[in-house]
């Protein structure tokens, strides 16, 4: 009887429950931050000298002919992930849970379309046709890690409002451009929170599933694509061959690839249960 008073009495289940709290907040001060850094930092300006990349060959009637056709990962791993998220074997909880994933590989796939039509001529105007499809995937992939390993309901209730803000940012950065102000900043606060979420949501809360580890491969992949893009002309100075930033697209099509192979092995953990 006193074994059984014990165990009733015992801190742990507060001490989990008071950690999953810390661990919620953590997430939810570093979405607070990043919002008020978008509204309340100066503006910046798109710098023209970001469409002057590297490679510039023509080749079959193609300008910048590397740098277009790179894309081609995106759309590869766009296709196989949305056959991999509609299949049945793939280990989903619940049919909900494949929304997440599904938008994510939407925009992996839309990101192939607009990234080829932006290098074809490089501006502002069809760089807003690049952007778009990435903030899809950034926020189809976040709501994804917030419905594996935090509560299904949330993710899936915060998949369209964070879908709609992604959007807003580089409509926003469009709408400011042809002002004549030009304000990137929004964007760019929101790809780099997407980055960090998705970091802190992999450190602080284990997936219900196996294999969810693997979304460190998706944040390694992405890391080596900004450096690529960070030292495109000297790439393609070291052997003349192909430059950072060709390079970059199939480094960030590896990280697309990464989360197919993560749905293609996992399983449900045996403790896991649908929030």
């Amino acid at each position: 009887m006193k074994d059984s008073q014990d165990f009733h009495s015992s801190p742990l289940p507060s001490l989990r429950g008071r950690a999953m709290n810390i661990r919620f907040a953590a997430v939810i001060a570093l979405t607070v931050v990043a919002l008020v850094a978008a509204f309340l930092l100066p503006a910046v300006r798109q710098p023209l000298e970001y469409h002057d990349f590297a490679d510039h060959r023509h080749l079959l009637g193609v300008d910048n002919f590397l740098d277009v056709v790179s894309n081609i990962g995106f759309l590869v791993f766009g296709v196989l992930g949305l056959a991999i998220v509609a299949s049945r074997r793939t280990c989903f909880a619940s049919s909900g849970e494949r929304w997440p994933y599904a938008v994510f590989f939407v925009g992996v796939l839309l990101t192939a379309l607009g990234s080829g039509y932006y290098h074809l001529a490089p501006d502002n105007e069809t760089l807003f046709w690049d952007r778009l499809p990435m903030t899809i995937a950034f926020m189809g992939l976040v709501a994804s890690q917030i419905v594996d390993r935090i509560n299904v309901r949330f993710g899936l209730a915060l998949l369209l409002p964070m879908l709609l803000v992604g959007a807003a940012s580089v409509v926003y950065w469009r709408i400011s451009e042809r002002m004549g102000t030009g304000n990137v900043l929004p964007y760019g606060i929101l790809q780099g929170y997407s980055v960090i979420i998705l970091l802190l949501l992999a450190v602080l809360h284990p997936s219900r599933y196996t294999r969810g580890n693997d979304i460190y491969w998706v944040f390694g992949w992405y890391v080596l694509s900004k450096v690529l893009e960070t030292f495109d002309g000297e790439v393609l100075a070291f052997a003349h061959v192909v430059s950072g930033h060709t390079l970059k697209h199939l480094a960030a099509a590896a990280a697309a690839f990464a989360v197919c192979l993560m749905l293609m092995r996992r399983t449900l953990k045996d403790d896991g249960l649908s929030h």
